[in-house]
């Protein structure tokens, strides 16, 4: 999956960028606060992809 599709998709469901770091990018869901690292790559394997929609709750 292409990183922007990830990230439109969390937009979508309401998360937002907390940080930007080296390798990764934090993104926070603020209904659960939950965070998850996004991995600043162009094309992330959908596996990984799929489990940190899970994690934000924005499947």
């Amino acid at each position: 999956m292409k990183r922007s599709e990830l990230e439109r998709k969390l937009r979508i469901a309401g998360c937002y960028l907390k940080r930007e770091g080296r390798s990764h990018s934090l993104w926070i869901n603020p209904k659960s606060g939950v965070i998850e690292a996004v991995p600043r790559h162009r094309e992330i394997k959908e596996p990984l992809a799929k489990k940190i929609l899970k994690n934000l709750g924005a499947e």
